[in-house]
């Protein structure tokens, strides 16, 4: 799958996605400051799913109904950091194919998922 993680994805999960094969885009290795509108823009360009720690782009892809082709919010605490990487695996091997055009909650033991309207 391919992927775009933000800014303030933990790059836990960027190593762990491309330790599967996976294709993931590191905002943080070409750019900084970035925007998330843009940022959005990019992700759907190009195929490729959100991984982010922002909430804000729950209202990019709901209120502002910019075009997504998916955006998986993480919510782990501090104390659950070390299950990050492992947890985004798990998502993707058991939902992977409901992430597309889809907004994800991903929290420590629970995932939800939901269509973002178009």
């Amino acid at each position: 799958m391919r992927f775009l993680a933000d800014e303030c994805c933990d790059f836990a999960v960027v190593r762990a996605l491309r330790g599967k094969g996976h294709d993931v885009l590191a905002v943080s290795e070409f750019e900084t400051r970035s925007v998330d509108a843009n940022l959005m823009d990019l992700a759907h360009r190009e195929g490729r799913i959100l991984l982010t720690e922002d909430k804000d782009f729950g209202w990019l892809a709901f209120a502002a109904h910019l075009d997504s082709a998916g955006v998986v919010l993480i919510r782990f605490p501090s104390h659950s950091r070390k299950q990050l990487g492992e947890a985004v695996i798990q998502l993707v091997e058991e939902h992977g194919d409901r992430l597309s055009r889809a907004f994800v909650v991903l929290r420590p033991g629970s995932v939800r998922i939901s269509a973002i309207p178009r």
